[in-house]
């Protein structure tokens, strides 16, 4: 947790990981410790657990606890760890952050609370209140609208960052560019602000984003941080020309419910052992898969490469 105390190194392509099962549905440890490792061999600056990626949904607490631990003791301090630890019920988010922090992870995500559809003043309560429980904890806010029917308004963040010590920065999955440029200015360039949405990454990072969350890293991680990395030695055209050749796999990654198609791709390369997806998802069907291998042909050029890291059978 040697990220902890500095919330400005949570830069570039930190990749929300998938969370393998195996055929009958358990969590696949070993082929998330295999994903980690391979993560990092392509680049990745940052792992993160437990975002809508992952399925923490359709996991319970204590597999949810299970997997952020294989995940640090994974990384070992190489990177940042980023986990996600927020759900729906306060005192279940308390207790998930409160155990992911004992493994020694480096910032908490807490997504914004769904169904319930809180008002901006009961998400600065929520907030407010998680924070207060970690104060040596930095924690970044998850707003993902069209997961959760609830939008983080920048003000609304903008007030935490002022208030809350800990409170170092918000993920933004929404469509919506203009949001995202709302919040930085009303909170300054300090704050970590990184895109949740495929397609904003390379544009966010001219706002003065610290970086993202692209689900497509799960399956072309060395392109993502070769993208982020091209930015910052300011190769414009090179981290363009990466940002349009993603294209095909971003596409690829929302023909069905992401993350089975992903899935799919990382069973098919010998990564993980299944493409198991837990109810209520299913794997791609079979007008989903004829698209999905349409773009893996399109955007094969972007994939990194398993060589070293297949651990079974590629399907």
């Amino acid at each position: 947790m040697r990220y902890r105390s500095d919330p400005s190194k949570l830069r570039g392509s930190i990749v929300p990981l998938m969370t393998p099962f195996t055929d009958d549905g358990a969590v696949d440890h070993e082929s998330l410790a295999n994903l980690v490792e391979w993560q990092l061999a392509s680049g990745t600056h940052g792992v993160s657990i437990g975002g809508s990626t992952g399925e923490p949904g359709a996991q319970s607490v204590d597999e949810r606890v299970a997997a952020i631990e294989t995940v640090t003791k994974t990384v070992a301090d190489r990177v940042p760890v980023v986990v996600g630890t927020g759900t729906a019920q306060l005192h279940e988010t308390i207790e998930l952050t409160a155990r992911a922090a004992e493994l020694g992870i480096d910032a908490s995500l807490i997504i914004t609370p769904y169904y319930a559809r809180p008002t901006q003043e009961a998400l600065y309560v929520w907030y407010k209140t998680v924070a207060a429980e970690f104060p040596d904890l930095p924690i970044i806010a998850y707003n993902v609208p069209s997961r959760t029917a609830v939008d983080i308004a920048p003000e609304t963040v903008a007030r935490l960052y002022r208030d809350v010590d800990n409170f170092v920065g918000v993920k933004e999955t929404t469509k919506d560019f203009e949001h995202f440029s709302r919040v930085i200015q009303l909170c300054g360039p300090d704050l970590v602000v990184w895109s949740g949405i495929e397609l904003l990454c390379l544009p966010l990072l001219a706002l003065g984003g610290a970086g993202f969350l692209s689900a497509t890293a799960n399956i072309a991680p060395a392109a993502h941080a070769k993208m982020y990395e091209l930015w910052e030695a300011g190769d414009l055209a090179g981290a363009r020309e990466i940002h349009y050749g993603l294209h095909p796999l971003v596409d690829l990654l929302f023909v069905e419910t992401n993350p089975a198609p992903g899935k799919w791709v990382l069973e098919k390369q010998g990564l993980i052992r299944s493409g198991y997806v837990r109810p209520p998802l299913i794997t791609p069907t079979p007008p989903g898969l004829e698209k999905i291998r349409a773009y893996l042909a399109e955007g094969e050029h972007y994939l990194t490469s398993p060589e070293g890291f297949q651990i079974g059978v590629s399907a």
